[in-house]
Order: C-alpha cells, then sequence, then structure tokens
C-alpha cells in the first residue's frame, strides 16, 4: 500500500514538473527559483524544474519522430 502511494506522489510530481516546463516553453513564464531563501530547497526546486525539462524534452521529441502527430499549420 506505502508503495504504491510513493509511486502514485513520485509521478503526480513527475506530472507537474512538466506541467511547469510546458508553461514555461509556451509563454515565457517560470517559477522564480530565487525567491526561495534557503539553498537546499532552491537546488532542490531546481533540480525538480529540470527534470520536468528533461521529460517535456523527452515527450516533445517523441511526439516529432512519431506517425500519430503532425504539425497543425492552421491559424488560431
Amino acid at each position: 500500500m506505502a508503495l504504491g502511494r510513493l509511486f502514485h506522489y513520485a509521478f503526480d510530481a513527475v506530472l507537474l514538473s512538466t506541467v511547469v516546463a510546458g508553461v514555461r516553453r509556451s509563454s515565457g513564464f517560470t517559477p522564480d527559483t530565487s525567491a526561495i531563501p534557503d539553498e537546499n530547497a532552491r537546488a532542490v526546486a531546481e533540480r525538480f524544474l529540470g527534470f520536468g525539462e528533461s521529460v517535456f524534452n523527452f515527450v516533445q521529441g517523441t511526439a516529432i519522430n512519431s506517425s500519430y502527430f503532425k504539425r497543425d499549420t492552421g491559424s488560431r
């Protein structure tokens, strides 16, 4: 039971970090980690956000090379 809960929380953290990376890519807004006063907490936050960037890059690369996705060239 505890192991399942741990995996669930880890997956949620990865998902949240990836969404924040997507928001950063599409809008340019990102959390201000320099506002975190504790150096250790800031380092954890930066690693957390960096991991989301890595996951986002992987998903984007997979989508680009997949035949199941195509670029939408229509106007918005």
